[in-house]
């Protein structure tokens, strides 16, 4: 689609920011985590008064780019002229995280086939695989009340996730929270992955599940397996990888 740029528009932070919540869309797109038009990924722009960047809705992750995103403040109203929607569903749910959570900068929002399936498993995610381990510390659940459209709906999303990274949304999805695009969409590759895991096994034979003291130490563990880099270890990677097939997100 021919969009126009905005990059003279807004400031350097901001398209830079930008670009990588595109570089997102394109990621999630690529490792099937999305659900045509109807999932979303948002990005906190700097400052005091909430704005943030979501997905144009009507367009494939695949299409996104650095200047259809949406810039939106807190009550729904485009702070730049944009031809597209937002999902109503979406600005519900990120809109009421970034209000009560400001150290996320990114929200990450799937409903990929694992993550539903193990969201309407009565145990949740299980300690059976290293890839759990990663996220269970940091796991919080939110009981479905259906499609996320009511504003009554919010406090009890904010009180669910309270201070977790992951948050499971029972008969619905999976969800994540990050400072950065890089961390968030770190975590939900773990995530997925985990859930991918978890319905391989109960394929199979008896479950054998891990030493709940191994949890205690993860996040020095963490810090540990990524050098100390945290996302930054596979970000750059990742940008290369989606460099080599396409560029047009960064238009």
């Amino acid at each position: 689609m021919d969009i126009p740029s905005v990059k003279d528009k807004v400031s350097t932070e901001e398209w830079k920011l930008r670009v990588d919540l595109a570089a997102c869309y394109r990621l999630v797109a690529l490792y099937g985590w999305s659900d045509l038009v109807f999932t979303h990924i948002s990005v906190r722009i700097p400052g005091p008064e909430h704005h943030f960047l979501i997905n144009p809705y009507g367009l494939m992750f695949d299409e996104i780019t650095a200047s259809s995103l949406v810039k939106v403040d807190q009550q729904c109203n485009k702070l730049l002229d944009s031809p597209f929607p937002v999902n109503p569903a979406g600005f519900n749910i990120h809109s009421c995280i970034h209000d009560g959570r400001p150290d996320v900068g990114c929200v990450l929002h799937t409903h990929t086939r694992a993550g539903v399936a193990v969201s309407a498993q009565k145990c949740g995610l299980l300690p059976i695989s290293q890839q759990s381990t990663f996220v269970i510390p940091e796991l919080a659940y939110h009981d479905y009340e259906g499609v996320a459209l009511r504003e009554d709906e919010k406090p009890r999303l904010q009180a669910d996730l309270g201070n977790k990274t992951f948050l499971m949304l029972r008969n619905h999805g999976l969800l994540v929270v990050g400072s950065t695009v890089a961390e968030a969409f770190l975590s939900m590759y773990n995530f997925e992955n985990a859930c991918r895991i978890q319905l391989d096994a109960q394929a199979g034979g008896e479950l054998v599940q891990i030493n709940p003291k191994i949890m205690e130490t993860m996040p020095m563990v963490i810090k540990m397996v990524t050098s100390g880099q945290g996302a930054n270890i596979a970000w750059p990677a990742l940008i290369r990888k989606l460099d080599r097939i396409d560029t047009l997100y960064q238009t």
